[in-house]
């Protein structure tokens, strides 16, 4: 007998430093067409009171990450930290900051989820091979079932996106670790 899922939607780093026009990043209109599927995925799963948490990047300044090719941005207590304002974050939902890829990474994102009894995350945002993709495998890692929402993340090209995406789609993990489109992935969690 399949037992009913108790998801939760992690919707990563869709922060205002991405959206700036000013700054020209080239994620930028890859994130904003993804801005109305993850405004939908929401909104389903506030409707079946599954939760919703927003996970951002919320580095210093004079961050390690930076010391590499990376230009600091998404700094904590910056407006360029902040989720965009798009995706009306609602009271209920969680903004959990976080000093690394992972929304898992020194977050207490792990027990926030137990105590709420989540069994899967489904994840979203930016970027795919990165922070989304890290999160993923974390939730993993933290004994829950993961789902990389395919239509409600991006990378820096459809390429990368659609690459990273196809490096997983028949992972040994499945069906703890998958990729779904946002309407397979709800009409999954209705038919528990």
């Amino acid at each position: 007998m399949k037992t009913k899922e108790n998801p939760a939607l992690l919707i990563i780093d869709m922060v205002k430093d991405y959206f700036d026009p000013r700054r020209n990043l080239k994620i930028t209109p890859f994130a904003r067409a993804i801005v109305d599927p993850i405004k939908r995925l929401a909104s389903a799963f506030r409707d079946n009171n599954w939760l919703v948490v927003f996970s951002t990047d919320a580095y210093k300044e004079d961050d390690f990450i930076f010391t590499g090719r990376m230009e600091p941005e998404s700094l904590a207590g910056t407006k360029g930290a902040e989720v965009i304002d798009e995706l009306e974050r609602r009271e209920g939902d969680l903004w959990l900051p976080k000093p690394r890829f992972s929304a898992f990474f020194q977050t207490g994102l792990e027990n926030y989820l137990r105590e709420r009894n989540v069994t899967l995350c489904a994840v979203a945002g930016v970027a795919t091979p990165f922070c989304v993709l890290t999160t993923a495998i974390d939730a993993i890692c933290h004994d829950f079932k993961s789902v990389i929402v395919s239509d409600c993340s991006a990378a820096l090209s459809e390429r990368i996106h659609h690459n990273t995406l196809d490096l997983y789609r028949q992972t040994v993990l499945y069906p703890l670790f998958r990729i779904s489109s946002s309407s397979e992935l709800l009409s999954d969690l209705q038919a528990d």
